[in-house]
């Protein structure tokens, strides 16, 4: 039976598509017809119809910096409870970090995930640790995980302090052509710090994160590989690809800035709890273990900065560093609370409202910043609305006014500071893999 959906907003921007129209899909998943304008598809009797008038059909969003727990945490989420999360937040495809327990620093690593992923609603990019165990000591192989079409590493919850360890991790990824994301972290600055260093952690008695400790992590990958470059150091067949996970300070977003001005392949994303909430969100509340996260939640100032490099197209992509932590993890005093949050079914909803709404960015801006910007940087195909393509969708209401509740959530977990909290727009359903998903 084919899927006839009606009367939508399409809307890529990967084609500079933005018009009403339809799109019929084969019982092949495959794109049998795509109008636009005053165009029709007529419909058969056995059709599956949905009239999606007043509604938005994008292509599926991509979140590039998930941690889904498995294998080692499967107490806080697993492949199976993030997908879910994933669905319901309007995704297709996720990226997973490395750092589970064991860490997924070799091709049996990514096996795993791969295997115990078949058969899920949605895509699953496993990204490989950069180095041994995510150790900072001895790079992980780099040529086996480019055997097996691995497109990315990352130490995520921590960084490479070494600079020759960092220098020699960037020129075997430019040799292998993986994508560096890295977790730009001093962490001789962050040792035992909770949140962002300044008057409000003076006020609350807690121990500061210099906002410092990103940038001159930054600043030292780029001067590393602005010197690469120009010496193509061991014959690098390719120039490094570098990816900022979830920056969050005025200081981090000027560098990469520059770096692009300066020609070199330099990326970033943001957080939604980045773009939306500041340090003055932990004076406000009792139960603090939810507004606990690394890189911390930041000063107005840099929040500012944030939402400017969104304005102006310095920042890339929107990711959630959807990070599941059991409630006792987080119902504890703050310097005993995991770092991290949960963020899929939210971050929709969180982009409209803060930032389409609020005229920082329009709604073909936020499906770039959400999916067809993600995908480009991990190096994924691009999604067209043509005939013979995969259909790959997120159905989207973005006037649809709801609150955050716990009936939203498909993850295990529950840690999110956003319980509550009145957003505007989210995902009605997902078509992907030849499978409708609705909300």
């Amino acid at each position: 039976m084919s899927t006839l959906f009606l009367n939508a907003r399409l809307l890529n921007p990967a084609e500079n598509l933005d018009t009403v129209g339809s799109i019929k899909i084969g019982d092949d998943g495959l794109i049998e017809a795509v109008a636009a304008g005053g165009e029709s598809i007529p419909a058969k009797a056995e059709d599956n119809v949905i009239d999606l008038a007043g509604k938005v059909l994008a292509p599926g969003l991509f979140d590039m910096h998930c941690h889904f727990r498995e294998p080692g945490q499967e107490y806080k989420e697993t492949l199976e409870t993030g997908s879910a999360a994933a669905v319901a937040g309007g995704f297709t495809g996720v990226a997973l970090m490395p750092n589970t327990r064991p860490v997924i620093d070799s091709p049996l690593g990514v096996a795993y995930i791969r295997h115990h992923s078949a058969g899920l609603p949605i895509d699953l990019e496993v990204i490989g640790a950069m180095t041994v165990e995510s150790r900072g000591e001895a790079l992980a192989p780099y040529g086996k995980y480019a055997s097996y079409s691995v497109k990315a590493v990352s130490d995520d919850g921590t960084a490479i302090q070494s600079s020759q360890i960092m220098r020699l991790a960037i020129e075997y990824a430019a040799n292998f052509d993986l994508l560096l994301i890295q977790h730009a972290e001093d962490k001789h600055l962050t040792a035992g710090g909770i949140m962002n260093d300044g008057a409000v952690s003076a006020m609350l008695g807690l121990k500061g994160i210099p906002e410092v400790a990103e940038p001159i992590m930054i600043a030292r990958d780029l001067q590393l590989i602005a010197w690469l470059k120009k010496h193509k150091l061991n014959g690098a067949v390719a120039e490094p690809r570098y990816h900022v996970a979830h920056i969050s300070t005025a200081e981090s977003v000027a560098l990469v800035r520059k770096a692009k001005a300066a020609g070199l392949k330099v990326t970033c994303e943001v957080t939604p709890h980045h773009f939306t909430l500041t340090e003055h969100d932990l004076s406000g509340t009792i139960e603090k273990g939810n507004f606990i996260m690394k890189p911390p939640l930041a000063s107005v100032e840099n929040r500012d900065a944030l939402i400017e490099g969104l304005r102006d197209g310095t920042i890339d992509a929107i990711a959630t560093d959807h990070a599941p932590h059991a409630k006792h993890e987080k119902e504890c005093p703050p310097d005993q609370a995991a770092f991290g949050i949960i963020g899929l079914e939210t971050s929709l909803g969180l982009t409209i409202t803060e930032l389409v709404d609020k005229g920082v960015i329009t709604l073909s801006q936020a499906i770039k910043l959400l999916s067809t910007n993600p995908r480009r940087i991990m190096g994924l195909e691009t999604i067209l609305f043509q005939a013979g393509r995969k259909a790959n969708l997120t159905i989207i209401d973005p006037d649809c006014d709801w609150t955050v509740s716990e009936s939203d959530f498909g993850s295990k977990s529950r840690n999110t500071p956003f319980m509550g909290r009145k957003l505007k727009g989210r995902a009605l359903g997902v078509y992907h893999n030849g499978k409708l998903i609705m909300r």
